[in-house]
C-alpha cells in the first residue's frame, strides 16, 4: 500500500498539484503557468509537486484530476467536475463555508454549500471570458501594464467610470476610448473591477447570497477584485493562503478518501501496528510488571487523538491496548 494522493487541476490557463498524505495533510502543492490548456504545463506542475515532496510517481497510491484538461491526463485514475472539486477543496480550507466564489482563467464560478460541503447549488459563466483571469489578461496587454500590478493601480481610482461591455474584445476597444479620452489608467481600471464585480454578484444572485464567503482562484490574488467584489455583495470575502489549489485540492481529498475506501483492511492493520509500536507494548509486558500502566493509558489516550482511527474501531482499539497493560 501506498502513502501518498494525488489531485491535479489542469486548468485552461494554469496547472495545479496537490499531495496529501494519508491523513489527509497536504505534503506539496505546485502552480505552473504555461499557456492555455498545456500538456507541458501540467507536466511540470506535478514534476514541481513531486521533486518538493521527495517522491516520484510510483509513490502515488491515486491521482485523481479535474479541470479543462482533466480528461486529457494519462496519470488519473478517475476524474471529476470542477463544480465537485473546487467545492470540497474550498470547504476543507474554509469549513464554515457557505458560498464558494471561484474565478479563474476561462471562467467563474458561484457553487452554494450545505452544512455538510455539499454542493447545493451552482451557477457558472464558461461562455466567454467576461469577468475572469482571462479578460484581465487582455485588458492588461491594452493598457501596457503588469497583470499583477492591476489591482494595485484600480484601488487608487477616485473616478467613477463605467465599463459598459462585459466582451472581452469590446471592453478592449473601450478602454482604449477612455485612454484616449484622457483617462487616468487607475480610473480605467476601477471601472474594469467594479465590471467583473457586478458580474460575480450576477452569478451570486442565481444561487442565493449567503455567508459565510470564501473566494477562491487566482483572481482572489487581485486586491481591486477582491475589494469591489466585497463592496458590490456587502459582505467580507474569506481568502485561503493558497487560493489557486482549491480545486486541485479537491480532487485530491476525493481521491484520498476511494483510496482510504480501498484498502480499508491494510488501513486497519496499520493502525493497530502503529499504535502498538507507539504505546511500546508487547506481548511480554504482563500485568504483574512494575510498568507505569497510568501512564500507558494517558500516552494512549493522547495517540489514538493524533492518529485519528475510524470511530468504528475506536472501541476495538482500546479492548486491544486493555489486553496488553
Amino acid at each position: 500500500m501506498k502513502s501518498y494522493v494525488m489531485g491535479i487541476d489542469f486548468g485552461s490557463t494554469t496547472a495545479k498539484t496537490v499531495i496529501l498524505d494519508l491523513k489527509g495533510r497536504i505534503v506539496s502543492s505546485c502552480v505552473a503557468h504555461m499557456g492555455a490548456v498545456s500538456g507541458e504545463g501540467v507536466k511540470a506542475s506535478i514534476a514541481g509537486a513531486l521533486d518538493e515532496a521527495g517522491l516520484v510517481q510510483a509513490d502515488i497510491g491515486r491521482t485523481v484530476s479535474t479541470g479543462y484538461g482533466r480528461r486529457m491526463l494519462d496519470e488519473a485514475d478517475k476524474n471529476y467536475t470542477e463544480i465537485t472539486c473546487h467545492a470540497r477543496g474550498a470547504w476543507s480550507m474554509v469549513p464554515e463555508a457557505r458560498l464558494v466564489i471561484d474565478i479563474g482563467g476561462q471562467d467563474s464560478k458561484a457553487i452554494a454549500l450545505d452544512s455538510n460541503g455539499l454542493v447545493a447549488q451552482f451557477a457558472m459563466n464558461d461562455r466567454c471570458a467576461a469577468g475572469t483571469g482571462k479578460f484581465l489578461e487582455v485588458l492588461a496587454r491594452a493598457m501596457e501594464i503588469e497583470l499583477t500590478q492591476m489591482g494595485n493601480v484600480a484601488l487608487l481610482a477616485d473616478k467613477p467610470l463605467q465599463i459598459s461591455s462585459m466582451c472581452a474584445t469590446f471592453a478592449e476597444t473601450e478602454v482604449i476610448s477612455l485612454l484616449a479620452e484622457g483617462e487616468s489608467k487607475q480610473d480605467v481600471l476601477g471601472a474594469v473591477h467594479q465590471a467583473i464585480a457586478s458580474r460575480t454578484v450576477g452569478l451570486v444572485g442565481r444561487v442565493g447570497k449567503k455567508g459565510p464567503v470564501v473566494m477562491t482562484g487566482g483572481v482572489a490574488k487581485n486586491k481591486a477584485a477582491v475589494h469591489y467584489i466585497q463592496q458590490a455583495l456587502g459582505m467580507p470575502l474569506i481568502l485561503p493562503d493558497t487560493p489557486q489549489i482549491a480545486g486541485a485540492l479537491g480532487a485530491a481529498l476525493i481521491g484520498l478518501d476511494e483510496y482510504k475506501s480501498e484498502h480499508e483492511g491494510e488501513l486497519a492493520r496499520l493502525d493497530d501496528d502503529a499504535l502498538e509500536e507507539l504505546m511500546n507494548v508487547s506481548r511480554a509486558c504482563t500485568p504483574g510488571c512494575k510498568g507505569t500502566g497510568q501512564h500507558k493509558v494517558v500516552q494512549a489516550a493522547s495517540i489514538s487523538a493524533a492518529a485519528s482511527p475510524p470511530r468504528s474501531r475506536t472501541a476495538d482499539l482500546w479492548k486491544k491496548l486493555q489486553k496488553h497493560i
